[in-house]
């Protein structure tokens, strides 16, 4: 979920504390040079506030830009990358982004960072303390300005580091088609309480006061439909409202897409994120980084992917923790030191003991190891394992050999009692309550007679008719232990395909009931070592609520309509369709 542990509670600014510009807060740190609330102006006359802070002495410095709407003043007090960046002599530049805490203009999230980004940077670049050499660090919504801005060409934007971000809309606002309801609580927990306190609105003014709220009525939020008469947002966020007026094929989105415009950055940029963040994330940063290599072919690259075994948030890269798994010691990093040893060698050319590793860093679950690597994905055999009869409530094999008969399982999913994910935390948690249920299919494979490593993008291929208009397509690989316990690989959100979106360049396409498509869930990315002795678990369901939208099943939007029905949905299993995972398996 975008809600996120990492976040802190916050307040809003004061009348008062804006007018304090370039005057030293109380208690400041006599170590460095400070300026409160300095005023960076946009191209179309809109006012941010930035907290800046510089080492004292002679300068100029390199320059790092961190912007947020979470509170620049907050994000100065938790976390320690600042401190430690001017204790190497870099200058750093905190912004609340438009519209947020002490910054002037309307905020709608993301859609004005690449024009101000650019802004801010050049600002930063051209101020008499600056050397005009400008980073950019940041995780989640301050990792995607860091891309939005990057788009837009600054010339003085030499380095970045955006963690566990994003790379396009269609795995951000959308998954496969389906809308991610975690927004609601995004905006409720994170960004409606300082708007309310501007505005003296009823409702929640701190961001402790929204959570706790959150726990009594959250849920109901989630299950409105249509989406779009959710009253709780009414006022507060419209820009919610607009989002769900555009459908994940509608152009308007183009600001929102990363792909395809890797060119227009000269950046270095570090690609970070955890197997288990939130289902943006790791695609995100194996996309982003594939995406940087092939648009800056026959060049330096000036590019790396690491990915960790962590949830969403930076404090999880110093926790060896996802959800209910445990990992050593060494699987977690020293995030500032990672930040920063980039940052030397692309603004000051000071070369660490990091700077000589692999371009490409990934941690193997299960293994417990690190593993470097030339490029992503790794070697690997790309091995089909095929879906075999199923009833539900009893799972069905999943095994190398292909079907050889005339087979086909079935489900009825009902868009009213959907399937429903009861850990509302992130990370990896038994979920091996749900192969009992009667709306989904689960297919198992023998017990592993050796390890296996599984490592890179998961593809499913799959042969699916139903007595409907339209159908979501959930396709989840769980770790099965002989303690049956059943463990997934990552976050909801990458495994999932809406069948009117099969093609998403030729727009929404309803089914024909009882006709059989081809459906393909692509996007899933992990690395795990299935331990000699496991099973490899995959499960089919037509849901997986509340982290997405329920697909009503009767060819109406959710975003408009209410109107649900029931459908049995097949999985076809003959020599003629097939359905079969790819998984990634890597020799040892």
């Amino acid at each position: 979920m975008k809600v996120l542990v990492w976040l802190l509670l916050g307040s809003a600014v004061t009348p008062a504390a804006v007018a304090a510009a370039a005057a030293p807060a109380a208690g400041v740190d006599s170590r460095w040079i400070q300026e409160e609330n300095a005023p960076i102006p946009m191209r179309d006359g809109v006012v941010l506030r930035a907290d800046v802070r510089r080492p004292r002495g002679d300068g100029p410095f390199p320059v790092l830009v961190y912007r947020t709407p979470y509170g620049k003043h907050e994000a100065l007090a938790d976390y320690t990358t600042f401190e430690h960046a001017l204790e190497r002599g870099y200058a750093v530049v905190a912004v609340d982004v438009r519209g947020r805490y002490a910054s002037g203009g309307e905020f709608r999230p993301y859609e004005n960072e690449g024009r101000d980004g650019y802004d801010t940077i050049e600002w930063a670049a051209g101020q008499p303390w600056s050397n005009g050499e400008v980073g950019t660090f940041g995780l989640s919504y301050p990792g995607a300005v860091q891309w939005l801005a990057a788009l837009q060409s600054p010339p003085h934007l030499k380095a970045m580091v955006p963690a566990m971000t994003f790379s396009s809309h269609r795995n951000f606002f959308y998954a496969g088609g389906t809308w991610d309801l975690s927004w609601i609580e995004w905006i409720w927990d994170n960004i409606a309480p300082d708007i309310r306190a501007k505005r003296d609105l009823p409702g929640p003014k701190t961001v402790a006061d929204a959570e706790a709220s959150w726990q009594t009525g959250g849920l109901d939020m989630l299950s409105v439909v249509p989406l779009s008469s959710l009253a709780a947002l009414k006022g507060i966020a419209p820009y919610y409202y607009d989002w769900l007026r555009h459908p994940p094929d509608d152009p308007w989105w183009d600001w929102a897409d990363l792909r395809d415009k890797y060119g227009r950055t000269q950046a270095a940029v570090l690609n970070l994120s955890g197997w288990y963040d939130d289902n943006y994330g790791p695609e995100g940063a194996t996309t982003n980084y594939a995406g940087l290599l092939a648009a800056r072919a026959g060049r330096a690259p000036d590019t790396a992917l690491l990915i960790g075994p962590w949830v969403h948030g930076v404090r999880s890269t110093a926790t060896p923790q996802a959800g209910e798994r445990s990992f050593p010691a060494s699987a977690v990093i020293d995030y500032d030191a990672t930040v920063l040893d980039w940052m030397d060698r692309y603004l000051k050319g000071v070369d660490h003991a990091s700077g000589r590793q692999a371009p490409v860093r990934y941690y193997v679950m299960g293994a417990d190891a690190w593993r470097d690597a030339a490029s992503w994905p790794p070697a690997a055999t790309r091995t089909r394992y095929y879906l075999g009869p199923a009833s539900a409530g009893r799972p069905g094999p999943l095994a190398p050999q292909p079907p050889r008969h005339a087979a086909a399982s079935e489900f009825v999913a009902d868009p009213a009692h959907p399937v429903v994910n009861r850990y509302a935390a992130s990370g990896a948690h038994d979920y091996r309550e749900l192969a009992t249920r009667r709306d989904l299919l689960s297919f198992d494979s023998a017990p592993l007679a050796a390890d296996l490593e599984v490592s890179g993008p998961i593809d499913a291929h799959l042969y699916v008719s139903c007595d409907c208009r339209d159908l979501d397509l959930w396709v989840r690989l769980y770790d099965v232990a002989p303690d049956g316990s059943a463990w997934n690989e990552m976050s909801p959100g990458v495994d999932v395909q809406r069948a009117s979106y099969r093609d998403p360049a030729r727009g929404r396409q309803l089914l024909e009931p009882g006709r059989i498509y081809a459906l393909d869930v692509t996007g899933a990315v992990t690395s795990n070592l299935f331990k000699r002795g496991h099973r490899l678990r995959v499960q089919v369901s037509g849901s997986f609520f509340p982290n997405f939208s329920r697909n009503l099943q009767s060819g109406e939007a959710e975003s408009e309509s209410g109107r649900a029905v029931p459908a049995t949905i097949r999985l076809h299993q003959d020599p003629a369709h097939p359905s079969y995972v790819v998984l990634p398996v890597v020799a040892h």
